[in-house]
């Protein structure tokens, strides 16, 4: 079986609120869903280095710090030789974290690196240097916040909790309650549905990650594929005629010009220099002073930069 995410445990519990009852609407239910979804996702997973037997805890930790806002497709090869180069969290900690964000490349939000170097240094001292199974144990780690321990938990060592990301709230949203978009953020009526939906231990993890597979595929969010849906006859959001989404209005990123991208440029220059950097190769990396000293105090202020003296600077 492919779905299989890692071994199943017993009594296991779901992390954050649940419900002694269904909250389910629309016109499917639980048990209907399952089967198909499983099923689809047997044929149509795609075959990637974190998921499968042989991908490991930290492999899987490994890839949830990086799919934060990021593509796979952007992810894979960053994965690939961070997984080479890091096999282990003991061998991620033994460096410097300035190691971590050159590494991490064009990936964005590069923080990340920061924080998954954290928690690299927090595995070794607190759990001999292998990644906790526990909800508790990972959700006390350094840049870890309940989805993403959910997530590994889930994935790693197949325990059963509720993993709700951008893709399985739509998917949920659509064919349950009948509405093109969920809320920006996650609600309590949306929670209770989503354990409501969790089957046994025996298919919990192989369903959450079917479930993230099917809204990244085919409920994608701007052109879902309902004919390829394995519960198209179930969706609620289908069945009403795809009602357009009616609420506050839906974020968008702007990227040129935002202080987002001046520090892309600016770490660009740090991470591409195996030594300190002149202040005068930021300045030609964007030349606006006021933008880019805003963000250089930034870079600071957050570590992802030092400044090493004469008018230097450099990754931590």
């Amino acid at each position: 079986m492919r779905h299989h995410a890692g071994p199943t445990t017993s009594g296991q519990t779901t992390s954050g609120p649940t419900t002694s009852g269904s909250t389910t609407s629309g016109t499917a239910d639980a048990s209907a869903l399952h089967q198909p979804i499983l099923e689809w996702y047997d044929e149509h997973a795609r075959d990637l280095p974190w998921r499968g037997e042989d991908a490991s805890p930290w492999s899987v930790m490994v890839s949830e710090f990086m799919l934060q806002q990021t593509p796979v497709a952007r992810v894979l090869p960053v994965h690939a030789v961070w997984l080479e180069r890091w096999p282990t969290p003991t061998d991620l900690a033994a460096e410097p974290s300035g190691e971590a964000v050159r590494a991490w490349g064009r990936l964005g939000y590069p923080r990340r690196a920061l924080r998954l170097h954290a928690a690299a240094t927090t595995i070794v001292d607190r759990h001999d240097g292998q990644v906790p199974r526990e909800y508790a144990e990972l959700v006390a780690l350094p840049g870890v916040g309940d989805y993403t321990a959910s997530a590994i938990a889930s994935f790693a060592f197949g325990r059963r909790h509720v993993v709700l990301d951008t893709n399985v709230r739509r998917v949920f949203a659509r064919t349950m309650a009948g509405v093109e978009f969920p809320a920006r953020s996650i609600t309590r009526a949306e929670r209770d549905l989503a354990t409501a939906l969790l089957p046994d231990e025996s298919t919990a993890a192989a369903w959450a990650v079917a479930v993230m597979e099917l809204g990244a595929l085919v409920c994608t969010a701007t052109t879902p594929a309902c004919e390829r849906c394995p519960v198209s006859d179930r969706c609620a959001w289908r069945l009403a005629g795809h009602p357009a989404y009616d609420g506050p209005p839906r974020p968008t990123q702007a990227w040129a010009g935002t202080d987002r991208q001046v520090r892309g440029r600016l770490m660009a220059v740090l991470r591409e220099s195996d030594v300190p950097v002149h202040r005068s190769s930021l300045e030609a990396a964007w030349p606006e002073t006021e933008q880019r000293e805003r963000c250089l105090a930034g870079l600071l202020r957050d570590g992802l930069a030092v400044r090493t003296g004469g008018g230097t600077y450099a990754l931590p």
